[in-house]
């Protein structure tokens, strides 16, 4: 069984025991999140699909840790004004671990 979920601007295709980064959640290691915003729902025998969302659908997750992405670098150069400019971001980020899927 496997549904896609919408989170952070973003979907995410997930199933029972996955381990995923979505961006930034409130809530501690150990809190449990409720997404109710299911796309798609599929399991052995059929499909449901919302529109946009499947009714009484839901997955639930546990936050694993609070983290940051990879170091982004963003460079600016004008050619021949003497200007360069170098600046870093790093995306808060949870790691969460999908514990049910339910329709």
């Amino acid at each position: 069984m496997y549904a896609i979920i919408k989170t952070g601007a973003k979907q995410h295709k997930v199933s029972e025991g996955d381990i995923l980064s979505v961006e930034k959640l409130p809530g501690e290691k150990g809190a449990e999140i409720v997404f109710n915003e299911v796309l798609m729902v599929s399991d052995e025998a059929d499909v449901k699909i919302g529109k946009p969302f499947v009714e009484g659908a839901k997955v639930i997750g546990e936050v694993v840790a609070q983290t940051q992405g990879p170091k982004l670098i963003i460079g600016k150069y004008k050619k021949r004004k003497g200007f360069r400019k170098k600046t870093g971001h790093r995306q808060a980020l949870t790691s969460m671990k999908i514990k049910k899927i339910s329709i």
